[in-house]
């Protein structure tokens, strides 16, 4: 029997509708039954229609009855004055107060009279109100079974991705082009434009080292998937050789590591939601480009076990270095060889992909939505990646319950020593390592600081050395002892008589 298509799921969950609502005690609206299907198709991919989209209808109903059933606050409160009546009650006949145990005997009824009027009233507002099941519980169903966040799911997504290239930018400096060309193919895929068969992107990533291919890559993790863990990377350098291919998708059966499963197919299959990120693609073997073939046309991989693996959500990114030593070499038509730039964009572009096609066999090409060249960085970008870099430096600091601020000339220091063309951002690094966080260590180490301090770092003299200086935070207000004012006498007493009248 083949798997029925979303409309004949509808069709059967509508059928099964006055069962579910019977047994759970709620109302579950067309809608829901609708995105039931729909979300479990997009989102739930290691089992079938209609058996997920009703395990989704069961779970939803079922965690709405549960929470119709909490019981009113004041019915709690009721119990426990009950309680401590009772307490009260047996204590007094323990002491031989009668008395006094029947008044409270008689308190008790009363209490539990109205316990009884209250939960028979809730009871029947229950049976009246039946709770409703939309489109927003199942999505909650999806997100606790899939991980992904659920305003992911129900939130407008034409809203968020509009706004894609200025949440990008936030982690991404420069790269105008980069960031354009991936937001406009996400769009497309999550329009519903693209072939439904393919990944949701493909791309490769191309430039020198220390650009941002790989935060770009993590920035859309985060963006899309709500989390930076959703990255699946896989260095390309370690399957170089041709046995190594087999562990991308498992080894065959009878050899060592076959119950394991591949280390791509598995990343995937427990997180088909993700971003692939397959670094120094150009360095993997000749293999590896069948095995990639096969995902970028058909969406689905089938591992060493026959489980298919589905790759139709997953984007899919390659890096590759080809290229950069020709950009290394900072020569260029119509520059000096002092341009801090280098080659122009389209040069540097039009090289590049020329080695591209070098490399790589043409029907890999053709099935990639977007080959991307990223620019090198320039001073500019360079001083706006400090204060990036710094925020982190920042938010460790709030440990000490210290502030710590960059003079105009400690920047410039570092964009002076962490700027390379050829290395890209990963000087800077290094650059912030050695003048801020090594001395911002030995100073930190050496004294205590008072909460609220603020750490100013400058720049001594022109020199290459920092110096830190420490600005107080305010001392904290002491704490005023309260004093009771006693109350104004009434006029015409003395306090003598004020005395004698007490």
């Amino acid at each position: 029997m083949d798997e029925p298509s979303v409309d004949d799921s509808v069709q059967i969950l509508r059928g099964l509708r006055d069962r579910y609502e019977a047994h759970h005690r709620c109302t579950i609206t067309d809608e829901a039954l609708r995105a039931a299907a729909v979300l479990a198709d997009r989102y739930i991919q290691d089992r079938h229609l209609p058996d997920k989209a009703i395990d989704l209808i069961d779970e939803a109903a079922s965690r709405m009855r549960i929470k119709t059933m909490t019981a009113p606050p004041r019915y709690r409160e009721l119990e426990d004055e009950i309680e401590k009546v009772r307490q009260e009650k047996e204590a007094a006949i323990e002491a031989q107060e009668f008395e006094k145990a029947a008044n409270l005997r008689d308190k008790e009824r009363k209490l539990t009279q109205k316990r009884r009027e209250l939960e028979e009233k809730w009871r029947s507002s229950e049976e009246v109100e039946q709770p409703e099941v939309g489109e927003e519980e199942i999505a909650d169903i999806v997100s606790m079974w899939t991980g992904i966040p659920v305003f992911k799911l129900t939130e407008a997504e034409s809203q968020k991705l509009i706004r894609m290239e200025e949440e990008l930018h936030k982690r991404l400096i420069g790269q105008e082009e980069a960031i354009i060309a991936v937001s406009k193919s996400i769009r497309r895929a999550r329009a519903g434009i693209k072939d439904p068969k393919r990944p949701t992107g493909s791309f490769i990533f191309m430039g020198p080292s220390g650009v941002g291919k790989t935060e770009l890559a993590r920035t859309l993790a985060e963006f899309l998937f709500g989390d930076e863990d959703a990255m699946i990377k896989l260095d390309m350098s370690e399957y170089m050789e041709k046995h190594s291919v087999s562990r991308l998708v498992g080894s065959p059966p009878g050899y060592i590591g076959y119950d394991e499963g591949g280390q791509l197919t598995e990343s995937v299959r427990r997180k088909p939601y993700s971003v692939l990120v397959l670094d120094e693609i150009e360095k993997a073997h000749p293999d590896v480009f069948n095995i990639l073939l096969q995902i970028l046309e058909d969406g689905k991989l089938t591992d060493a076990q026959g489980r298919k693996v589905d790759f139709r959500n997953t984007i899919v990114i390659m890096t590759s270095n080809i290229g950069a030593a020709t950009i290394s070499k900072n020569q260029s038509f119509g520059f000096g060889q002092g341009d801090e730039t280098g080659l122009s964009y389209d040069e540097m572009k039009s090289r590049i992909m020329g080695e591209l096609k070098k490399v790589f066999r043409p029907e890999l090409l053709n099935r990639i939505d977007e080959v991307i060249v990223f620019h090198k960085l320039t001073k500019e970008q360079i001083t706006t990646i400090v204060e990036l870099m710094m925020r982190r430096l920042r938010e460790q600091m709030t440990e000490h319950e210290a502030a710590i601020e960059l003079t105009d000339d400690a920047k410039e220091l570092l964009v002076e020593k962490g700027y390379d063309p050829a290395m890209g951002a990963r000087p800077l690094r290094r650059a912030i390592q050695r003048y801020i966080e090594d001395p911002l260590a030995d100073f930190v180490l050496g004294r205590s600081l008072k909460p609220g301090s603020t750490i100013l770092v400058d720049r001594k003299d022109e020199t290459e050395d920092v110096e830190i200086t420490v600005i107080e935070g305010p001392e904290p207000e002491p704490e005023r002892e309260k004093v009771t004012v006693p109350p104004e006498e009434p006029s015409g007493e003395t306090d003598d008589d004020h005395s004698d009248e007490e």
